[in-house]
């Protein structure tokens, strides 16, 4: 089994500091999964081990949300020996383009790197309303929803952390004066 964080580390994807969170939180912990992206070998260790704990679940495609998740969830979907797409947004909304189509009642699962709000999940669902498809899992690199999401659907993830999330207006790292530092992919926009 892989050390996620350990990876992560010696990838320099898990930093500290202060950070925008891509869902508009402030914390002192950020995971940048991209950075994994640079060793292919690494990537598909991960997949394989995310595939090892989908075992089990019946599904025909893999979905991932770009940008982040393209990479990931492509090697998912390539240890699984599934269909692979993605969503992206166009005009701000999470949208199914490229000319790719579910038909009604395919059975899917959402791959993400982080999910902190899962916003970018709901967005993606949203996304695939209109194919009738049925979301069977959620699966990710980092789960850090602490499991607020517990309600709403079972997340598989490689890594559960938990660090310390901030609202901007409560943030004491923002008081302290440390430079605020917005790596996600969705700030300002």
């Amino acid at each position: 089994m892989a050390n996620v964080e350990n990876l992560l580390i010696k990838a320099q994807g898990l930093l500290k500091g202060h950070f925008c969170l891509t869902s508009g939180l402030h914390s002192d912990t950020y995971f940048q999964c991209a950075k994994l992206y640079q060793y292919p070998d690494i990537v598909e260790a991960l997949a394989c081990e995310l595939a090892q704990k989908l075992t089990g679940i019946d599904f025909e495609t893999v979905v991932s949300p770009a940008i982040g998740a393209v990479i990931f969830g492509y090697e998912v979907a390539r240890q699984t020996k599934k269909r692979n797409l993605f969503v992206e947004r166009k005009d701000g909304i999470m949208q199914l383009r490229r000319g790719y189509s579910l038909k009604k009642g395919e059975k899917i699962i959402i791959v993400e790197d982080v999910i902190t709000t899962a916003r970018t999940i709901f967005e993606t669902k949203e996304a695939l309303k209109e194919f009738d498809c049925e979301v069977k899992a959620v699966a990710c690199i980092v789960d850090r929803t602490q499991g607020k999401l517990d309600d709403e659907f079972k997340i598989y993830s490689l890594l559960k952390s938990s660090p310390v999330t901030y609202e901007p207006d409560n943030c004491p790292l923002c008081e302290q004066g440390i430079e605020l530092v917005k790596p996600g992919s969705r700030i300002g926009k």
